[in-house]
């Protein structure tokens, strides 16, 4: 029972293997996923990292229990996650952008002020990079900022940009004219 092989088959067959996930992970695939991938990325990291399992015959019988607890979990990211839609869709923000002369802008309103307010304001736990914001606010006014939540879920929230206090603007022109 001879193979014969050609010089480049062998390291073709050798250079992926398959392993199975343990956990989610980003552009590769989620837990109980039997992916492809090289053979150094699963021996260096992936298997060492405790990340995933390999791809025997008797782990592939594991898979359906593996499945099963996905399924599970996703379900309740899910539902979390339509909860959390409900609120912030509910939730109206407002901060404050501090102006110069000729109303141009002294700083921003990012991703992570708005996380922030959220979080103060909302008692949500929303990442940064769920905010889904082109570029940060420099003018004064209402937003509606989308919000991904789930890859499935997507709700928005109002943020309402006020000019900051007048008082310290105020306390300027007085000063100003109390040098005179």
């Amino acid at each position: 029972m001879s193979r014969s092989f050609s010089k480049t088959e062998p390291t073709k067959a050798m250079a992926t293997v398959e392993v199975i996930l343990k956990e989610k992970i980003e552009g590769l695939g989620a837990e109980a996923d039997v992916v492809k991938v090289k053979r150094g990325f699963a021996r260096n990291f992936l298997l060492p990292q405790d990340r995933a399992y390999e791809a025997t015959k008797s782990n592939l019988r594991h898979v359906t229990r593996l499945q099963e607890v996905r399924a599970r979990r996703e379900a309740e990211e899910l539902a979390n996650a339509e909860n959390a839609a409900t609120k912030l869709r509910k939730l109206r923000l407002s901060t404050e952008l501090s102006l110069g002369q000729g109303g141009k802008a002294f700083g921003s309103v990012t991703t992570a002020d708005i996380a922030a307010l959220i979080a103060e304001k909302g008692r949500l736990t929303i990442d940064r990079h769920q905010i889904l914001l082109d570029a940060p606010i420099k003018t004064l006014g209402s937003f509606e900022i989308p919000v991904k939540l789930h890859p499935s879920v997507e709700a928005s929230v109002t943020v309402r940009v006020v000019a900051a206090d007048s008082d310290e603007n105020g306390e300027g022109a007085k000063a100003e004219a109390g040098d005179e």
